[in-house]
């Protein structure tokens, strides 16, 4: 693979969401992490504070490089000449959506583009980002969960 996509909101990236991103970068030649806006949710934490914590945590990572985008999946896709769209998958119900969504961007996608699915790492299957931020938001130690550059920004965003 030369060129792929690793997307989500990452309100906060995770170290699953980290670890993910450490295996798929040896996968391809160059791996974009994509910020999504997603106007269903509402982000805790802001796209531009989003995009610097990745940065931060994937700095020793020398293929990846960190985006901002909004709307289609696919419409990135298409005009960035991406080869292959990376996914997480923690247990079968993630299974369940991220195959529906695999093939309605199948449909959408202008040339032939693989998806990946990689499975976490038992040890961060269990974590997500909403997760993260209820127990946090309810004085919860959520150390390990995140890097510790991420626990920094949840401590301030917090003031605790």
């Amino acid at each position: 693979m030369k060129k792929a996509l690793y997307a989500g909101t990452f309100d906060p990236i995770t170290n699953g969401h980290l670890d993910l991103i450490k295996r798929a970068s040896k996968l391809c030649d160059k791996l974009i992490v994509g910020v999504m806006e997603n106007k269903s949710k509402k982000p805790f934490f802001s796209s531009e504070e989003r995009v610097k914590m990745i940065h931060s945590c994937t700095s020793s990572l020398t293929n990846i490089e960190v985006i901002r985008f909004d709307g289609l999946m696919a419409d990135y896709v298409n005009c960035n000449q991406i080869d292959a769209v990376i996914r997480g998958l923690r247990a079968t119900m993630d299974f369940e959506y991220e195959i529906q969504m695999a093939q309605m961007n199948m449909r959408l996608y202008n040339k032939d583009v693989e998806t990946v699915f990689l499975m976490t790492t038992p040890q961060y299957s269990f974590i997500s980002s909403s997760i993260v931020k209820e127990v946090f938001s309810l004085n919860g130690d959520v150390t390990g969960l995140v890097p510790k550059a991420v626990l920094k920004e949840l401590k301030k965003k917090f003031n605790k």
